[in-house]
């Protein structure tokens, strides 16, 4: 059974997460925080990463509302999956992400009362989430191996 690589992305307009996760397992662990200007990376930052992993596709969260409508961050994260469409030539894949942020802070609060392990930072830890989520749910659809 091949084993394929995806990089996950929690975008935020000053921060962006990133996670790596993989095929085999339907994990990921989180990696990085890239600073952003007004939602844009480095891009350079992105193909480093990209090479580095041998990424083979990129997942990013799209934020809605709880009722599923947009919001202005929606827009702005559709853009950045274009954008990385158009500069790095991989398939981009999507997943809705909400309450995904909610989540990785009640794991850092479990993980602080705990004080049993460090806690990474929350952008990359959300970008797990996204990532794992989607490993899954793209296995059980059978879109995956």
């Amino acid at each position: 059974m091949p084993n394929h690589v995806f990089l996950g992305f929690d975008f935020g307009m000053r921060r962006i997460g990133v996670a790596v996760g993989q095929t085999l397992t339907h994990s990921a662990k989180p990696i990085a925080v890239l600073k952003a200007r007004h939602g844009l990376p480095r891009w350079e930052a992105i193909q480093t990463l990209i090479d580095t992993w041998a990424a083979e596709g990129l997942v990013i969260g799209i934020p809605y509302d709880l009722d599923g409508t947009e919001q202005p961050m929606t827009v702005a994260a559709c853009q950045f999956v274009h954008e990385l469409q158009s500069r790095f030539k991989l398939p981009v894949y999507t997943i809705d992400e909400r309450l995904t942020t909610v989540e990785a802070k009640r794991h850092r609060r479990y993980a602080r009362q705990q004080q049993t392990e460090s806690f990474p930072a929350l952008d990359s830890y959300a970008a797990k989430l996204i990532l794992e989520q989607w490993l899954q749910e793209s296995h059980h659809s059978g879109l995956l191996p």
